[in-house]
């Protein structure tokens, strides 16, 4: 890298030297997947929570969004927490805390104590990823930052691959209270870990007084209120319920106050024009499409082995863990070492590339395809999770302004926590509604009498004969109606490829537009033949 450690620290960079950065970076590690696999172990397990606490589908529904909607209503201000009070008291007693709820609720089955504990567990766990992010910032060296900041970044990928098979392993081995317990073992470690990697760090007396609550609170109400609304839309049927409409008309009410409050307030705690700045614009939305183009891996590739293959969230989470999880070991160091030799913009192109590559491959499903079938599609995934979000955020930190990081930070965190959940609502809804076109579509080449319907129904009622002459015909017409049906979902699916793939390409129209960063730290050295071609062009190499 182009830098040293006695360089500008960058963004959120307060903070003193860690004593023991391993202990840090241990934070950064255990902090990030405890994040990302909870939220995916409560949301790819709800059917056995349901199941566990005699939960209705609506309550089950309201879990789920309730523990969500918690993180993202904290995790835009945790940034601005961690300057004021120092990263030991925002993340070392709350981790403790969270242990304490997290052993609890598995014992909770009154429903309203069950949502409010969830309420409380989702606040303290929407603060462990960005808090233990700025510990890479504030605590390490310079030459550990790019390490660091790939364990933050792949956690992602590497969560979704393996919930799934966690989740059956938790539930048909240990019990489907584990997949709250291991928070209890998780939590407690990482608190000490922050404490033995972190300095000890007197209060932003200052920071506090000047406290932008107002803005704080308007902003994370305004985003879960926004999140909920679209989490239960494909439920409550959108516009016609009233409960989404108020907390979608609600929460884009709020997120106006908090505009006013920005440009009304003395000191600002997150103005937007902190988004002016071009490349930083540009790559919070490549930030976005990132989460929105990973679904066909974290929701279309599962779904449709549950949903048509009709396999255990274990049988298909052993495809996603082998051929997507595991290959992230190999992956990641590749990814680092191109990130120190090549520009960012190159790097991702390459990982939104292999994106579009594999949903692509994911239009030309049938019925017939199985587990084998997604192998290729997943390795492709597995790539393009390794090259777009650590050089995004590399891009992203190159081109911030160091005096403006909490609200740099605060827009971080509304991409990657509500980027990442509404996206996920919104391609439900998607199923859903092209699912119900094309099976009316589908329907109208079957109607009654035609010749090639009454041969396939005759067939269907020979088979079933010998169980009932009297309920073959219904049977036949049971069976003929799911294969109606199992089509309208297989082409719901190739929809959802098709439509990742052009967010793919979209994003790679947006990575065209992104200029180079300007020099610092994450400025790559460039060796061999690409060295000496730009010595030749009179570019200042390092």
């Amino acid at each position: 890298m182009a830098a040293n450690d006695g360089a500008d620290r960058g963004p959120l960079s307060r903070g003193g030297i860690a004593p023991r950065p391993v202990f840090a970076v241990g934070a950064v590690l255990l902090g990030s997947f405890l994040a990302n696999f909870d939220s995916r172990l409560t949301t790819v397990g709800l059917p056995d929570l349901r199941g566990a606490f005699s939960l209705g589908f609506d309550e089950g529904a309201w879990l789920s969004t309730a523990g969500i909607g918690s993180q993202i209503f904290i995790a835009p201000a945790v940034a601005w927490l961690a300057t004021v009070f120092g990263l030991r008291r925002v993340l070392g007693i709350p981790s403790l805390v969270y242990a304490v709820i997290s052993f609890i609720i598995p014992f909770v089955h009154d429903f309203p104590a069950l949502i409010a504990l969830s309420i409380v567990h989702g606040l303290l766990l929407g603060t462990f990823v960005p808090a233990t992010l700025m510990i890479v910032f504030r605590n390490l060296p310079i030459r550990w930052w790019l390490p660091a900041i790939a364990i933050y970044a792949i956690r992602v990928g590497f969560a979704l691959d393996t919930s799934t098979s966690l989740v059956g392993f938790y539930v048909d081995h240990l019990g489907w209270q584990w997949l709250y317990w291991q928070g209890v073992v998780i939590a407690p470690l990482m608190g000490l870990m922050v404490y033995q990697g972190t300095p000890s760090e007197p209060v932003n007396h200052d920071l506090l007084r000047h406290a932008d609550w107002g803005g704080m609170v308007l902003l994370g109400a305004s985003v879960s209120m926004i999140y909920a609304g679209l989490d239960q839309g494909n439920r409550l049927d959108w516009l016609e319920s009233g409960t989404v409409m108020a907390l979608i008309t609600g929460g884009a009410v709020l997120f106006v106050g908090f505009l006013i409050n920005e440009s009304l307030v003395r000191q600002p705690w997150a103005h937007v024009n902190v988004l002016f700045s071009r490349n930083v614009g540009l790559s919070l939305i490549l930030i976005l499409l990132y989460t929105l183009t990973s679904l066909s891996n974290s929701s279309l590739v599962p779904n449709f082995l549950a949903t048509i293959g009709l396999l255990r969230p274990e049988q298909s989470g052993l495809l996603l863990l082998t051929y997507g999880a595991l290959p992230m070991f190999v992956l990641v160091p590749l990814s680092i070492w191109l990130l120190r030799h090549f520009d960012t913009r190159t790097v991702v192109v390459v990982g939104f590339a292999c994106f579009a590559a594999a949903n692509l491959w994911g239009t030309q499903l049938t019925h017939e395809w199985a587990r084998a079938d997604f192998v290729g599609i997943v390795l492709l995934q597995a790539i393009g999770q390794s090259l777009t979000l650590l050089p995004l955020i590399i891009t992203l930190l190159s081109n911030s302004d160091p005096s403006r990081a909490t609200a740099f930070a605060a827009y971080i965190q509304i991409m990657r926590l509500g980027g990442a959940e509404i996206g996920v609502a919104l391609m439900g809804t998607w199923l859903r509604v092209r699912e119900q076109i094309h099976s009316n579509y589908l329907g109208q080449y079957i109607a009654t009498g035609d010749v090639d319907v009454v041969r396939m129904l005759k067939q269907l009622a020979g088979r079933f004969a010998a169980h009932g002459l009297g309920a073959a015909q219904a049977r036949a017409v049971g069976t003929l109606a799911g294969f109606v049906q199992r089509e309208a979902n297989v082409l719901a699916y190739i929809d959802g490829f098709w439509l990742c793939f052009w967010l793919a390409i979209t994003a790679l129209g947006c990575v065209a537009l992104l200029t180079r960063a300007p020099p610092g730290p994450f400025t790559p050295a460039p060796f061999g033949l690409a060295k000496s071609v730009l010595r030749k062009c009179g570019v200042a190499v390092t």
